[in-house]
């Protein structure tokens, strides 16, 4: 029980699981247009780290540390990217880090994730960015689908758990649990049928086992459940294809 705690409290509740799994969704994708390298992923990491940190403390008193944080690594950032890339990839950089600040800023009047159901679209826009621009020389269309598809669906059921919490519109709401829950399905299932058309076969497969997955874990998530369901078994989703990869090579 300690050792959850001590899980839930220091990894979880740090931002540092969510980073991970987003590192880890690039990383495959990154596998499959070739084009892996390690200082790429420590940026990404960082990249998310930084912006869920920042999500999470603005309103904090710790929102300064948080900033002074946020400004250290966003120099190392730079750095890496510089040292490691090109000018235009620090560039893709910023602009993807100016779309992470609109989505939840104290400083502006009305920001992203105020504006009624343009949340879960937004979040799966920015992640399929990150995996089908940042890491390559041309926009990836299919990888940014896939990607876009797949945590647009992981998102809705953390609408399930915060439909009576959230002080905005959101789908549960609006359509009910079961609603979205189909909603998910189908963005899983049309993710799933781009990625067997348009990704290698092992790439597709791994995908399409965690698709599997994905689809039991959304089919009991209910408002009732504890909060460390979503936080840690359906935020598990995005690792699952770098780790089915793994396994399957």
């Amino acid at each position: 029980m300690d050792f959850l705690k001590i899980l839930k409290k220091y990894i979880i509740d740090s931002q540092i699981y969510v980073s991970l799994a987003g590192t880890l969704l690039a990383t495959f994708f990154m596998l499959k247009q070739n084009t892996f390298r390690f200082p790429t992923a420590v940026l990404i990491f960082i990249t998310y780290f930084c912006g869920y940190l920042y999500t999470k403390y603005q309103h904090s008193q710790y929102f300064r540390r948080t900033l002074l944080v946020n400004i250290i690594a966003g120099g190392i950032c730079a750095a890496l990217i510089i040292h490691n890339h090109n000018i235009e990839r620090l560039y893709k950089w910023a602009f993807i880090v100016i779309l992470g600040l609109l989505y939840n800023s104290f400083f502006l009047e009305t920001y992203i994730r105020k504006i009624p159901l343009l949340k879960v679209f937004y979040v799966g826009m920015v992640w399929g960015l990150v995996n089908a621009w940042l890491s390559v020389p041309e926009f990836n269309i299919p990888v940014f689908a896939v990607s876009f598809l797949f945590v647009t669906a992981l998102v809705l059921p953390f609408d399930i758990r915060d439909m009576h919490e959230d002080d905005i519109v959101t789908f549960p709401k609006i359509i009910g649990e079961q609603n979205t829950k189909y909603l998910a399905y189908l963005m899983i299932f049309a993710s799933v049928m781009i990625a067997v058309f348009t990704l290698e076969s092992m790439y597709s497969l791994a995908f399409f086992l965690s698709a599997a997955v994905t689809f039991a874990l959304i089919f009991f998530s209910e408002n009732t459940r504890r909060h460390t369901y979503f936080s840690f078994w359906v935020e598990s989703c995005s690792m699952l294809p770098f780790l089915f990869l793994v396994l399957l090579k």
